[in-house]
């Protein structure tokens, strides 16, 4: 036998899954709600019998090892590690089993040592004197803190981290280069974070996936800078802080959501141990299904701008799909939860204990800055919250908030639901143009989708030609589509009519795939042709808007 089913037969698999999922008994078997794919009828199944699970819903399956690699997103060596912890197993590293340590372990290894450099810098060594003056004196941080967040500070030197990791620690520049640490220039290696003060990221099992770090320098720009994406660090699934902020989430089941790293550690010094920082403004699908693992409430306590409260409004549909329930703190002594603390920390705590639910401070929000009397305010207030009701999905609480919004208005309840029913309609009108199993980011599909709409229209060139200035200065997500789009702008340059033919052989052969696919996209029927260039142009609006938004959200 083989240490692999060795391990197997030693895991029960119903224990162990019930260790992330909560599972309910189906005759011989156990159910639960997928975790990788949205569902609200349970369709995975597990099998005490044959020690394996299977979703009926996605198709996927497996056994104890390949629910942990799905689950925690790991290769086979880290699960075969992992589990042979948790079966009491010793591996026998062979030379071959040596080698399979993956890409994903050497970052983690690394990054555990790039941070045990930074730290020390920080703490031990003069280079970082002014940074730790800044933390202690400016940020009023102590000590004790500096070490529970393992804060580092990354020197003004061109390559000092990585000279220390090739020379002191044997590590080649490829792994340097793979870890996001190091950037080559002229066949050098130089440190990819030079005079920053350094914030750790881990992921909930204690690796260290990345860094943020902060410029010293007011005048460095960007103010803050983030780990390039590598085969460990994703930004959109990251939190800061979450794993010293885990137990204390689990044990209150709740979580409270601030924007920076001074806020999350702001928090922690007055005691307030259960909050995490988002990298961004804006809480992702993967977020929230990593929160969704430790609680089923969450607190949102971003900053109190415009695009504070954006955020609040886009992670609205994340939170209703994964079934979370969400309050608001409002917070009144400062831009953002560290100031607010520094100035008032009796007054936070009470905001903190009087959070508002998230719809109930919405409703409050809209009414207070529309005049809810006159004909316009209304339909200003309706066109704000209706298409946030829409995606509650908790029928009492839908009509709950429906209710109150009739009342606030002075309308019927009947008017209040047609008014909703228009909204529901034309979701169900773009699900029926766009697939529900496509799981791209919206904006790339809704680029597909423009570009189909401009290419199948009956006049490709007059579109163009209309919508020039705004399309130009968009900046296309997918670059294939964005490549096809400039073809078509010098298309037409040359050429007053569209010939599809014509055109597909102008383009080179990656893109092709691409074009065939808009070209041939199964659009709905429209009215008459106003009506298909009015789809048009809420697309390009929409994109816009899109780009917009992630230009301004995008700290680096």
């Amino acid at each position: 036998m083989d240490q692999a089913t060795d391990i197997r037969e030693k895991i029960d698999i119903v224990t162990f899954i019930s260790e992330y999922l909560p599972l309910k008994k189906a005759g011989r078997n156990f159910k639960t709600n997928c975790p990788f794919h949205n569902e609200k009828t349970p369709s995975f199944v597990i099998s005490p019998e044959r020690q394996i699970w299977h979703c009926f819903g996605c198709g996927k399956g497996g056994d104890a090892f390949t629910f942990l690699m799905e689950y925690e997103n790991m290769e086979f060596p880290e699960a075969l590690r992992a589990l042979a912890k948790k079966a009491g197993v010793t591996l026998k590293e062979t030379s071959f089993r040596q080698r399979q340590y993956s890409e994903k372990e050497n970052i983690f290894t690394l990054n555990s040592q790039a941070l045990k450099f930074y730290h020390y810098i920080l703490t031990k060594h003069p280079v970082g004197k002014n940074a730790l003056s800044y933390l202690l004196d400016k940020r009023k941080l102590n000590k004790g803190i500096i070490d529970t967040f393992q804060l580092g500070f990354a020197p003004s030197s061109g390559s000092a981290l990585s000279n220390y990791l090739l020379k002191k620690k044997n590590y080649k520049n490829k792994d340097l280069l793979s870890a996001g640490l190091s950037f080559e220039r002229g066949g050098r290696l130089y440190d990819f974070f030079r005079g920053r003060i350094i914030f750790p990221l881990f992921d909930h099992r204690g690796n260290v996936t990345g860094f943020s770090a902060r410029a010293l320098n007011e005048k460095d720009q960007p103010k803050y800078l983030n780990t390039k994406e590598t085969a460990v660090y994703h930004k959109g699934s990251m939190f800061f802080g979450l794993n010293i902020a885990k137990e204390e989430i689990k044990k209150n089941q709740d979580a409270i959501i601030v924007e920076g790293e001074f806020d999350a550690i702001s928090l922690y010094m007055e005691g307030i141990k259960n909050a995490v920082a988002i990298k961004g403004t804006a809480l992702t699908e993967n977020q929230v299904a990593l929160l969704s693992r430790f609680t089923p409430k969450v607190n949102l306590c971003l900053d109190q701008d415009n695009a504070g409260f954006e955020a609040t409004r886009r992670s609205l549909e994340v939170l209703e799909r994964k079934g979370l329930t969400a309050s608001i703190v409002v917070v009144k002594d400062g831009k953002d939860p560290d100031e607010a603390l520094k100035k008032n920390p009796l007054g936070f705590k009470k905001a903190l204990r009087e959070n508002l639910g998230v719809y109930d401070y919405l409703v409050n929000k809209f009414v207070s800055e529309n005049n809810k009397g006159s004909a316009e305010g209304k339909k200003k207030i309706t066109d704000n919250l209706l298409p946030l009701f829409a995606n509650i999905s908790n029928e009492i609480i839908k009509e709950h908030y429906l209710k109150k919004l009739s009342s606030i208005l002075g309308t019927s309840l009947e008017s209040v639901l047609k008014e909703l029913g228009k909204i529901q309609k034309k979701e169900l009108e773009v699900e029926a143009v766009i697939s529900k199993k496509d799981k791209r980011p919206r904006r790339e599909i809704l680029e597909e989708y423009l570009l189909a709409l401009i290419l199948q229209s009956s006049a490709p060139e007059k579109i163009i030609e209309e919508n020039k200035k705004l399309l130009l200065g968009y900046r296309f997500e997918s670059l294939a589509l964005g490549r096809i789009f400039q073809g078509l702008v010098e298309f037409f340059e040359k050429n007053e009519k569209f010939d599809a033919k014509t055109f597909s052989h102008l383009l080179s052969k990656e893109l092709v795939a691409a074009f065939d696919t808009c070209y041939l996209y199964p659009l709905s029927k429209f009215v008459d042709e106003a009506n298909y260039e009015e789809e048009i142009t809420k697309q390009i609006k929409e994109l816009e808007e899109f780009y917009k938004r992630d230009k301004a959200i995008q700290p680096d």
